[in-house]
């Protein structure tokens, strides 16, 4: 962004922030309006301040519609009602919005003369506030045109008005417009110094103040504009420059979007564009540019928004993104065309030349570089002159200001001093009047050596078309033995990739096959292991059945024909019928387990779950186990406590507390201990059978937890002799897991096992 950019964007900002003239952007709504307004208007016959009041909306409302014609109109209508009626305070506010809406228009003859009524109106009825705002925004107008020395004289006066008032925000106002012309002038320190004046006072209505974001923004573009030279002056190394640029940026992208001010929020998106292009950051570049074209297209800010689409299509050019760029620069040229923004048309017919060129279209390439070299000679012309008359101006430009930063503490020889160094320094402008013929002449000549450039470039471009064409009829060639190539080529890729992926299929479907092959053999293997455990059980119930329910039966026999003998003593009576009660006992027992664990291994038997209390149940199983325990003075303790409730089958888990609880009294000696308890965790319940008896070995303990435990029918006899099937923890096991539960066997620390049933609630 060149200085030029930055005064007007100062100006802009100064004109729209402290003025608040807004427009509409409605369509429909406008109209109603102005013919409601026109409709009142034509009611009141009255010649009184209510028929100004009326005058003064429709004037706005046509500015509003951008109707130039019609607003001065009616503009004029109420300055002359205004001044017969001796009402000049609306007459002032009329010449004020026609000046503003000139201002807006680039028309600054017509402008200037409005505000120069406007200023005189107000300062006749005291207006000092908009006295002073007339002359902030004539110093916008003379740093556009430029003529520094007015703006310089206008801003002081209203900073002289606004000290009187106190008014520190709007004379921020002013600071920021000098700091605008001491940019201009290449005095980027000096500039600087106004501007962080100018944030001190913003920084007072708050962090998140506009004129805080627009300074910030202002301040970036000091930072990165400035030459290295300029860089020393502010004190700050040349490496320094994108880091400052980069901070400020984004302080006031940061208030922009805290206040949501679309227009500062996209201007700042630009200058972030600008500097990450700078620093090769391409994506953030482009997103930043797309973000800015975004929020400025519909806004009033015409030149903005064709300068930010000419610096995102001069970045697709430079990318050789041949397409956006061309649609892009269009754009921005048609927009300036339209408008006379002829720094944004002289840039953009450039790039679109160079667009054209990289394509190697030679006729619009030339098209667009005439037209660029046809508006460089006109800004050329322009900036000539405006050189002339800045190189006039400078000399005397810091004589003025002292002027007017101490003109209240000079005495009256030092204002002779000055005026007499004025005096010197107006002859030295005399003198440079050669100067100025001088470069008149050698801009003259410039324009002629620009001219024969013009001519040599012509005849380039014609040479360039002649090479493309016999180059491009080569290339045709070539082009057409490629295509008959690539046609064979791709047949041969065909005819790869339809045998390839045949090959992968059949690998695949061979793959599949083995993998299923693989996954039978598993379940054949573990089906195998199954059936030889089953067989041993099978075995050992076979091998029970027919030796231990064989002596139960003899000794009963026995027993029985000693009763027909008749002469058998009652103590050795009661000695037969105990031993042949505990054998039947066992045999019992060992009936239950067995036709038990045969029903469980049919299909269809499943159990029948429901809420079971377990403390009552287990009460009912030690009843029926209490004789048994008494026999060897074993203390059989239920700790479970009342109302504890899972879900199970009731005769399963009766037989299974009955076989743990007659293992537990089996195999602990007299006088020992068995208790049952039981713990409630999340939605499951433990049940625990612990006893003090001898308890299981180690590999004991393993075989029975691992999870294809089957049981070998191997028994063990108790502390007192007793006989056991083996089949008791395989019963066990069996019944828990059709119940969806589990159990496992632990050595008790106190000594003996501790089997743990777990269950669903």
């Amino acid at each position: 962004m060149n200085t030029c950019a930055l005064f007007k964007m100062g100006a802009t900002f100064l004109l729209f922030l402290f003025f608040g003239i807004t427009v509409s952007a409605q369509i429909n709504a406008p109209q109603k309006k102005l013919d409601s307004l026109l409709t009142v208007n034509q009611k009141n016959q009255k010649t009184d301040s209510t028929k100004i009041k009326i005058l003064t909306e429709v004037y706005r409302q046509y500015m509003r519609m951008k109707n130039v014609d019609k607003a001065e109109e009616y503009l004029d209508k109420t300055i002359q009602l205004s001044h017969e009626k001796n009402l000049k305070k609306f007459s002032a506010m009329a010449y004020y919005r026609r000046a503003l809406m000139y201002h807006g228009r680039s028309n600054y003859q017509k402008a200037e003369e409005n505000y120069l009524i406007a200023v005189t109106e107000f300062s006749s009825i005291g207006n000092l506030d908009m006295e002073a705002g007339t002359y902030l925004n004539l110093g916008a107008l003379y740093g556009n045109i430029p003529d520094y020395i007015k703006s310089l004289e206008v801003n002081q006066k209203a900073i002289s008005i606004y000290e009187k008032m106190g008014n520190e925000t709007d004379m921020a106002s002013c600071y920021t417009n000098i700091s605008s012309i001491y940019q201009r002038l290449g005095n980027q320190s000096q500039a600087l110094v106004y501007l962080k004046m100018a944030l001190k006072v913003f920084a007072k209505e708050g962090e998140n103040a506009r004129g805080v974001a627009v300074v910030y923004g202002l301040i970036g573009n000091n930072y990165f504009e400035a030459s290295d030279s300029e860089l020393m002056q502010m004190n700050v190394l040349p490496g320094q420059k994108i880091k400052l640029a980069l901070e400020y940026y984004n302080k006031s992208l940061k208030v922009a979007e805290a206040i949501k001010d679309v227009g500062i929020i996209a201007t700042t998106k630009r200058d972030l564009a600008d500097l990450y292009s700078s620093i090769g950051q391409k994506d953030a570049a482009l997103k930043s540019y797309q973000k800015s074209i975004e929020l400025s297209k519909n806004g009033d800010d015409k030149e903005a928004y064709a300068s930010t689409l000419y610096a995102l299509g001069n970045f697709y050019q430079r990318e050789n993104d041949f397409e956006n760029a061309i649609s892009l620069l269009g754009s921005s040229l048609k927009i300036a065309e339209e408008n006379r923004f002829l720094e944004t048309e002289k840039d953009a017919s450039l790039g679109l030349s160079t667009v054209y060129e990289k394509q190697k279209d030679y006729n619009k390439s030339l098209a667009y570089y005439r037209q660029y070299i046809k508006v460089r000679d006109q800004i050329f012309n322009e900036d000539k002159e405006k050189e002339i008359t800045r190189r006039q101006m400078q000399l005397d430009f810091n004589v003025k200001e002292r002027d007017y930063l101490l003109k209240q503490k000079l005495t009256e020889g030092e204002l002779k001093r000055q005026q007499q160094e004025l005096t010197l320094k107006r002859q030295q402008l005399a003198l440079t009047a050669k100067e100025k013929a001088l470069d008149l002449l050698t801009f003259q000549k410039a324009k002629a050596d620009l001219d024969i450039q013009r001519l040599a470039q012509e005849g380039k471009f014609a040479r360039a078309k002649y090479q493309a064409q016999l180059a491009a009829s080569i290339k045709d060639k070539q082009i057409s033995r490629q295509d008959q190539q690539i046609k064979f080529d791709g047949r041969i890729k065909i005819f790869l990739s339809i045998a390839t992926v045949l090959i992968l299929i059949i690998a695949v479907v061979i793959f599949l096959n083995q993998r299923k092959t693989t996954r039978l053999n598993k379940i054949i293997n573990n089906q195998k292991r199954e059936l030889e455990q089953l067989s041993k059980v099978k075995d050992r119930i076979f091998s029970v059945v027919s030796h231990d329910m064989r002596t139960p039966v003899n000794s009963l026999i026995s027993f029985m024909q000693l009763l027909e003998g008749g002469n058998i003593e009652q103590e050795k009576l009661n000695r037969y019928a105990a031993s042949l009660k505990n054998n039947l006992t066992y045999t019992s027992t060992m009936m239950e387990n067995l036709l038990n664990w045969a029903a469980s291994q049919m299909q269809g038997f499943n159990p029948y779950l429901e809420n079971l209390d377990i403390e009552h149940l287990t009460t009912e199983v030690i009843h029926s186990l209490q004789d048994n325990a008494d026999q060897k003075q074993i203390n059989l303790q239920n700790l479970i406590s009342s109302g504890t409730f899972c879900k199970a089958d009731e005769n399963m888990l009766s037989l299974v507390i009955r076989n743990l609880i007659s293992n537990a009294i089996k195999f602990t000696p007299v006088g020992g201990a068995i208790e049952i308890n039981a713990a409630s965790l999340a939605n499951r319940l433990e049940i625990k059978i612990s006893d003090t008896g001898v308890g299981l070995t180690e590999v004991q303990l393993n075989h029975f937890n691992k999870p294809g435990y089957l049981g070998a029918g191997v028994s063990t006899l108790g502390t007192n002799k007793e006989k056991g099937t083996g089949l008791g923890l395989l019963l066990c096991r069996t019944f828990i897991g059709l119940m969806a539960g589990e159990i496992k066997a632990s050595t008790n620390p106190g000594g003996g096992s501790c089997f743990t049933i777990t269950l669903s609630k």
